[in-house]
């Protein structure tokens, strides 16, 4: 899906949820789909604060769960207290994140078994799976091997 097909699903999702299209709404669009890495709702504050300064704390909130509710945004929850978010522009749904407890950096690789695994544990139970996630927490082999980890710190 491209950002302006997107675009437009945002506007129509929030028309048929009775919300308004605004400008705040849409600057929160635009900052989240101008990110190539995931981020937090206070990350997306002050991005969508960058390109509208009228962007309230609130309205981040109250919008993250819209563009999630549409599957425009990923929720992903590390276990840190804290969420992440990623755009929704590719259909793939077999994706693993790998979470590094070192640089605290989430990574997204192609899973494409996933698909296997999920249909074939839910048919066991006589099931039919809806969704999935596989989601590895790992160690920086540079960090242990040099005490420096490359990705620390890179957005």
């Amino acid at each position: 899906m491209s950002i302006p097909s997107a675009r437009e699903k945002f506007r129509k999702f929030l028309a048929q949820k009775g919300l308004r299209v605004t400008s705040q709404r849409l600057a929160i669009f635009d900052a989240a789909f101008a990110r190539k890495e995931h981020f937090t709702a206070e990350q997306l504050l002050d991005y969508a604060r960058a390109i509208d300064d009228s962007v309230s704390r609130a309205t981040v909130y109250r919008t993250l769960p819209i563009m999630t509710g549409s599957a425009l945004l990923r929720e992903i929850d590390i276990g840190s207290g804290e969420k992440f978010y990623m755009p929704t522009l590719e259909q793939n749904t077999q994706i693993a994140q790998v979470v590094c407890m070192d640089c605290d950096r989430i990574f997204e690789i192609s899973a494409p078994f996933m698909e296997w695994y999920g249909s074939t544990v839910s048919s066991k139970l006589g099931l039919s799976p809806v969704s999935q996630r596989l989601q590895v927490s790992a160690r920086c082999n540079t960090l242990r091997d040099t005490g420096i980890c490359p990705r620390r710190d890179k957005n």
